[in-house]
């Protein structure tokens, strides 16, 4: 049974810094594609970045040059680096994971940024 719990979100001012995390369990090394995705309210839910099990990574223009999706050495935890942070990255945040075609989500996280 794969579960992916996201942690790491929170309030933050404009031009600060978050760390997300997204821890999994089962089925971790048959994981193709890791990946972020992002729900603003109103707005339908957005891919924010992703990374291959080969450690390629790919970002969302919104967020180029001011996010980093990475993997811890152990493999089971995904983190997405976030710096910059402006009032329109306000949302939930989602991990979502690929084992083939089936993907499965976590429960989501909040990032709040105020002006």
């Amino acid at each position: 049974q794969v579960q992916l719990v996201e942690s790491g979100g929170g309030m933050v001012q404009f031009g600060g810094s978050l760390r997300l995390s997204c821890t999994a369990s089962g089925g971790i090394s048959a994981f193709k594609v890791v990946a972020w995705y992002r729900q603003a309210p109103g707005k339908e839910r957005e891919l924010a970045a992703s990374i291959t099990a080969g450690g390629t990574t790919n970002y969302a223009d919104s967020v180029q040059g001011r996010f980093t999706m990475s993997r811890d050495i152990r493999g089971n935890t995904w983190y997405l680096q976030m710096n910059s942070l402006q009032p329109e990255d306000t949302a939930v945040y989602y991990c979502r994971a690929f084992l083939g075609s089936v993907g499965f989500w976590g429960q989501g996280t909040q990032v709040t940024v105020s002006s």
